[in-house]
């Protein structure tokens, strides 16, 4: 990710700054991490805190299952009550019939940033999808459609033949994937294939991302794996207990496309079976507790590696404002 950073750490509150008058760069905070690490209760001390010395902070969505309206409870999208009358946007703002691409929610939330920066606001960007966040913080690369014939016959091949083929194609995407990747090399199987040119090739054109135009106040919370892993089983047996089968029982009465995202987000899969006879609610149970757990550790392996090192990772479980921000909006 290519963006300008503000190292933040120190008190969150403090007077705006020369640049700040100058009418600098706008600040864009944002609060990244895998699930449960705390992310939405911290943004929402932070917002509070910031509305109290007079500014006006907004909560924009950065989670790809908390786009969609039916996934309140399993996505643990924040409830009014715990939202304490701070502005939140992108919650709910799907519906799971319709597939939230990276590229839709990027376009969604850059216009968004934008309003909340040109009413004087200032947005706070929270969520786990580092797809959603690079993508709109970098851009995305101008890739044509992909012709349907292409698309049909790289899928029609085995995961070893797709890979074999690759070589030959694009040798150097294929020698940074691992053989058994089967998504990401059709994907790159299909770029090449359909278009000439490699994926490559095309990243190097990434257009529209709006971390040229922001000051960025990151924060990543990677806290202490058992104390995340924990947080995580707790979750989801609060969510099946306090909703979670009422949104699958929902779903699968819409009979969606099984292939869509919201068919497939952790809680959904695992609670079907159980819906369907297939096993009992306690495996359901260990099944999305595994599913969480693993999703979590996926991501704090991301956070950890991927986001630019000036980004600063917080290793605590306790997130204090005044631990994190040092002059996020002295600017």
């Amino acid at each position: 990710m290519t963006t300008n950073t503000t190292p933040i750490t120190g008190p969150v509150i403090g007077p705006e700054t020369t640049s700040s008058r100058r009418g600098d760069r706008p600040a864009l905070a944002l609060i990244a991490g895998p699930t449960a690490s705390g992310k939405s209760d911290l943004a929402i001390r932070l917002a509070l805190a910031l509305a109290a010395s007079g500014r006006h902070p907004v909560i924009v969505n950065a989670d790809s299952a908390q786009v969609y309206a039916d996934l309140a409870v399993l996505s643990a999208r924040p409830s009014p009550a715990e939202m304490a009358g701070i502005k939140h946007r992108l919650f709910g703002d799907w519906d799971g019939a319709s597939a939230c691409s990276a590229a839709d929610w990027a376009m969604r939330a850059a216009r968004e940033i934008a309003e909340i920066h040109g009413a004087g606001g200032l947005p706070i960007l929270v969520g786990g999808t580092g797809l959603y966040l690079r993508t709109l913080l970098d851009g995305i690369a101008p890739i044509p459609a992909i012709d349907p014939q292409v698309r049909s016959a790289v899928r029609a091949l085995s995961v070893d033949q797709a890979y074999a083929a690759l070589g030959h194609e694009d040798p150097d995407r294929a020698a940074k994937l691992p053989p058994a990747d089967t998504t990401r090399i059709a994907r790159a199987l299909e770029v090449v294939r359909s278009t000439g040119r490699t994926l490559a090739d095309w990243q190097r054109e990434k257009t529209g991302g709006i971390g040229p135009s922001v000051t960025l106040h990151p924060a990543v919370l990677l806290p202490p794996r058992d104390w995340l892993y924990a947080r995580c089983d707790t979750r989801f047996a609060r969510m099946l207990a306090h909703g979670g089968m009422a949104e699958v029982e929902a779903l699968l009465a819409r009979d969606l496309d099984p292939a869509l995202p919201v068919m497939r987000a952790i809680g959904v899969t695992e609670i079907a079976g159980y819906l369907r006879g297939e096993y009992g609610l306690d495996q359901a149970q260990t099944q999305g507790q595994q599913a969480t757990r693993n999703y979590a550790k996926r991501q704090y392996t991301w956070f950890r590696r991927q986001p630019p090192a000036d980004w600063q990772r917080f290793e605590s479980q306790n997130y204090l404002c005044e631990d994190i921000f040092v002059s996020l909006f002295r600017t």
